[in-house]
């Protein structure tokens, strides 16, 4: 393909994927799921032209980690945090952590009666399926209440830290013992301790610069820290998660000598200016991560029962869990948060992660689309009809 070709090609994907938002806003459906489709589109296309391409799986675990630090940068950067707020985010903390344990078990049991695999192996690749995927879940949620949308920004990236965490502690330990609690623990006070220097250090930085250029900066510096956390096995999205709720609630902090060093003048203009490079630079990633991932697909692979068969009985045990822990969690109405439980760009990348001595044959690429597809489906179905049966009830 010549230059102008791949430009071309390129450009219409933005226009699509800003198209499907336009969509997406009206009708609930999720872009995600357009972008989904338009890859396998271009699957069918490219083989029907007969036009050789390069192995895109090679760049989609650089592209989905990229896009998922900005994405989860860019909902935290919206989050304001007061006291009253206390309740929202330990029922959204609680609701993730014993709903992926939940989901993990259950999904750790349906791989092993399909792979009859040893325990271990069932469980971590278990582990992708259960998170829910916050590049998919956070931007659905923009059209929530307040208090419903806060929940799904916190439970959603709560869910991706901790599945993170427990997928790292799986693939290093093959056993559970005294140790590997410790070198968790100690992995995690770094992490912690990384986060907090990370934040100040990031905010004095901000009111330092005064070069025209200072935006990219700052995510590149976030990018090289997670990067750098992820090595040596750290769950760097805390850092993410916290960095961006600090520079967006530093204001709040009435210590003098904190606000005579750190915060500055321009502060909340450079902040919006932050969020509004973090949100398009994420759009632009999403869009490129999930139209790729579509046409790495293999549809014809769908056209096995078992998978369908299989597939279907991981989607029920997700939502099974799911509205068993929300009832405890969550007093109010779980309607539409319920269906808010897509997996995504979190699931493929823990899952192409998975070292190649744990990757089971009957559970592959085509499984995990299968699942991604459906959640993103009854995610669309479910708000759709949540939203319907608020209407007729105030009608």
């Amino acid at each position: 393909m010549t230059t102008y070709t791949i430009l071309i090609i390129l450009s219409g994907l933005v226009i699509f994927s800003y198209l499907f938002d336009l969509v997406a806003s009206k009708t609930k459906i999720p872009s995600v799921l357009l972008l989904l489709l338009l890859g396998i589109g271009l699957r069918f296309l490219v083989e029907y032209l007969n036009i050789h391409t390069f192995n895109f799986l090679s760049i989609l675990p650089t592209l989905g980690t990229v896009g998922l630090i900005l994405i989860v940068f860019e909902g935290s950067l919206e989050l304001k945090y007061d006291q009253n707020k206390n309740k929202i985010i330990k029922s959204a903390f609680f609701s993730a952590l014993t709903i992926l344990l939940g989901t993990a078990t259950l999904i750790t049991v349906i791989i092993y009666q399909i792979s009859h695999k040893d325990l271990y192996t069932c469980i971590a690749n278990a582990i992708p399926f259960s998170v829910i995927s916050s590049a998919i879940a956070i931007p659905s949620a923009a059209a929530l209440s307040g208090k419903d949308k806060e929940f799904v920004v916190y439970e959603s990236s709560f869910s991706d830290i901790l599945g993170i965490i427990i997928f790292n502690f799986a693939i290093t330990n093959h056993s559970i013992t005294t140790s590997a609690f410790i070198g968790l623990g100690l992995s995690t006070f770094l992490i912690i301790l990384l986060s907090a220097i990370a934040c100040v250090v990031l905010l004095y930085i901000m009111g330092r610069l005064v070069h025209h250029i200072k935006f990219f900066l700052i995510i590149s510096i976030l990018i090289l820290v997670y990067a750098i956390g992820q090595s040596y096995h750290l769950s760097s999205l805390v850092l993410i998660l916290s960095t961006g709720l600090f520079l967006n609630n530093a204001d709040a902090i009435q210590n003098v000598w904190f606000r005579s060093i750190f915060l500055y003048k321009n502060l909340s203009a450079d902040l919006s200016q932050l969020y509004q490079l973090s949100a398009e630079s994420a759009f632009i990633l999403r869009t490129f991560f999930f139209v790729i991932f579509g046409f790495t697909m293999n549809v014809q692979e769908l056209n096995d029962l078992p998978i369908i068969g299989n597939g279907l009985f991981i989607l029920a045990s997700i939502y099974v869990i799911r509205i068993f822990f929300l009832k405890i969690f969550k007093k109010d109405s779980i309607a539409p948060i319920l269906y808010i439980a897509p997996r995504g760009l979190i699931s493929i990348l823990l899952y192409f992660n998975l070292p190649a001595s744990l990757k089971i044959p009957q559970v592959g690429t085509s499984f995990l689309f299968l699942v991604v597809l459906g959640s993103s489906l009854v995610m669309t179905l479910g708000i759709a009809f949540s939203k319907r049966k608020v209407e007729e009830t105030t009608a």
